[in-house]
């Protein structure tokens, strides 16, 4: 016979660890400086220039 499982538990154990990843992400989003978050968006501007450069089709397209 398997192991007996209490989920109750089980949910709580896991949406603390998920609780836990999304503050892991947001400090690592929000706890830079400001220099760091210019130089993210600038990087992203121009990944985002250069896929709109080299977009096939016509320009009123989206």
């Amino acid at each position: 016979m398997g192991e007996i499982v209490n989920l109750r538990m089980a949910r709580k154990r896991l949406k603390r660890r998920d609780d836990e990843i999304r503050a892991d992400e947001n400090r690592r989003r929000h706890g830079r400086t400001i220099a760091e978050k210019e130089l993210e968006r600038r990087e992203i501007e121009a990944r985002q220039s250069h896929l709109d450069a080299h977009r096939l089709g016509r320009d009123d397209e989206k």
